[in-house]
């Protein structure tokens, strides 16, 4: 019944002079989740709105399945489009719609109507009233409530006439690209994906990194992560995951440095070699999924130690969650099962028995310096043999 979807947001609304340029970016953002539809759509502006246009047959809950990840989108709304013949037939269109729509009439309604097209002959509040006379005569169990309505059918005069009575909530947020890029530290847990997730609903584009410890790590380790950063691409787009194998950097500090401190250390390192990555590929700053006081290299003392090790902006979109928060938009977003699987990343095997919750930044200083011997021809090695998988959705 549908043949087109009108597409509301909420932000770009109050961009002023430059919210053409997030207009633009959302419809191209629109176009590439089409791609993963059968069917042909056309997306285009047209009277401060963005339409979505079936071309051909299409499979409708795939279409909005598609469209609830773009970020940006705050309502989705299945439109039907009517030809301009004229009141009488418009009411019988209208009448249709309600019959087809709505198989139960045990509901209120009211009409709502708009003349972008001026020199149409009714004005609205005209066309409101008798609309919904119509309805009431045609479908008696129908009832008028004008406050708070079951059903608002809108009805839009422009070029055609555009008939559409449920708006689908949308992921929200901002295009993607339209706040720059950033570097997401991405590994096999829960945190970093819903990370990555809130992060590009900012419209932050990201590219990743995941830090491999073969043999400590399996290759089934390795795919979970990979496996995370598809599912996250439906929503960020196209990702560049960096895999850096950590192994022999890991020895070395666990070797070198006292224990307690392994796991202050090891992310220093990570964030050292995650920032040259990023600067790299124009990243404008890293992300990372910590939440203060979650373990114990995300106490503020340690949270304050792994920043020194950058001069590039941390962001970390979940550092005021509790663990449920996370998991509930790790289901949402349909990560949380791949993330529970069994396979432990690099972080998880060098863990001490009792970690430092409060490391002192001067003493971890004055630890890595044990390092200096061999570290900075580790990273090098380990930034060289970078390897680069592009993933789509």
């Amino acid at each position: 019944m549908f043949s087109a979807f009108l597409i509301k947001y909420a932000e770009i609304g109050i961009k002023g002079k430059n919210r053409y340029l997030f207009e633009d970016a959302l419809v191209s953002d629109i176009k590439y989740a089409l791609r993963r539809c059968d069917g042909s759509f056309r997306v285009h502006k047209a009277d401060g709105r963005i339409y979505v246009d079936a071309l051909s047959e299409f499979d409708y809950d795939e279409t909005v399945g598609n469209l609830k990840t773009v970020f940006g989108v705050s309502g989705i709304c299945p439109v039907v489009h009517v030809e301009d013949l004229g009141f009488e037939q418009l009411t019988k269109d209208v009448l249709s719609y309600m019959d087809n729509v709505y198989a139960d009439k045990h509901k209120t309604f009211k009409v709502f109507a708009r003349r972008a097209r001026k020199n149409y002959p009714m004005q609205s509040p005209q066309m409101n009233e008798e609309l919904g006379a119509a309805i009431l005569e045609a479908f008696p169990d129908f009832r008028v409530d004008v406050h708070h309505p079951d059903i608002q059918l809108n009805v839009e005069v422009r070029e055609k006439i555009y008939l559409y009575s449920e708006v689908i909530p949308g992921p929200g947020g901002l295009p993607l690209g339209t706040n720059g890029k950033a570097m997401l530290l991405l590994s096999g847990g829960i945190d970093s994906p819903v990370a990555g997730y809130m992060i590009a609903k900012r419209g932050v584009h990201i590219d990743a990194v995941y830090f491999h410890a073969p043999p400590y790590t399996s290759e089934r380790a390795k795919q979970k992560v990979v496996d995370l950063a598809k599912l996250i691409a439906r929503y960020t787009g196209p990702i560049d995951l960096h895999v850096i194998n950590f192994t022999d950097i890991q020895l070395y500090i666990y070797e070198k440095c006292p224990h307690d401190e392994l796991t202050i250390i090891m992310r220093r390192y990570m964030m050292r070699i995650a920032e040259t990555l990023a600067g790299k590929n124009n990243c404008l700053g890293l992300v990372t999924g910590e939440s203060i006081g979650q373990v114990a290299s995300q106490t503020m003392a340690s949270l304050a130690c792994t920043d020194d090790a950058c001069s590039m902006p941390v962001y970390r979109p979940l550092i005021g969650f509790d663990k449920n928060d996370i998991v509930e938009i790790a289901e949402k977003i349909n990560t949380y099962e791949t993330s529970i699987l069994p396979f432990e990343d690099c972080c998880t095997i060098f863990v001490a028995k009792h970690p430092v919750t409060k490391p002192n930044l001067k003493v971890i200083r004055d630890h890595e310096t044990n390092l200096k011997e061999k570290i900075d021809m580790l990273v090098q090695t380990a930034l060289e043999t970078d390897e680069v998988i592009h993933i789509e959705a």
